[in-house]
């Protein structure tokens, strides 16, 4: 028997009306920069890029290419896997230039900020001229100088909690959740 629960904290809906929130607010932060990378952190942020960039484009955006980075340092359930975070980007991919163009970095959480910095140091050696971050939940514990430019909700739970975003076509439905120690 699972000792968790399992509280549903945003739906597919709620989350739309997010994304749509998010995309005018990148809007805004890209200002005149005509030319937009979208960089989508693997696993659910690469999906989540997409859905961004679907948005972006309706505002007269348009975001070409978009990227995928894998970042690796914790598994699903947030065990520490490597001491480093450790970075991979497709032979495809690694060919694209970015200088002098504004990439956006787009993940799912931001928890303590490992990942989000090795990608912005990886990409800052690539030259653009601005990086920014989207980022659906930011849990508000980052333990380094990072945060996000857009956060689509920021969420502060308990320690020994877990926040799961749940993006097809790894999950069936959109969504978000907290998963908690039932009380003794």
């Amino acid at each position: 028997m699972d000792d968790r629960q399992r509280i549903v904290l945003y739906d597919e809906r709620q989350l739309s009306l997010i994304l749509d929130g998010m995309a005018r607010r990148i809007a805004g932060l890209l200002g005149d920069r005509p030319e937009l990378v979208i960089v989508g952190v693997l696993r659910r942020g690469a999906p989540l890029a997409d859905l961004l960039g679907e948005r972006l484009q309706r505002l007269g955006i348009n975001a070409v290419p978009r990227l995928d980075l894998q970042v690796k340092r914790y598994a699903d359930d947030l065990t520490l896997l490597f001491p480093e975070t450790r970075l991979t980007e497709s032979a495809t991919d690694a060919g694209v230039h970015l200088t002098g163009k504004s990439v956006l970095i787009v993940d799912d959480v931001l928890y303590r900020g490992h990942s989000l910095l090795r990608v912005v140091q990886y990409l800052a050696l690539r030259g653009p001229a601005t990086i920014r971050s989207a980022i659906l939940v930011d849990r508000s514990v980052s333990a380094l100088p990072v945060h996000a430019d857009v956060a689509g909700v920021t969420l502060q739970v308990a320690p020994g909690s877990i926040v799961e975003v749940h993006v097809p076509p790894y999950e069936t439905d959109f969504g978000i959740e907290l998963v908690v120690p039932r009380p003794v």
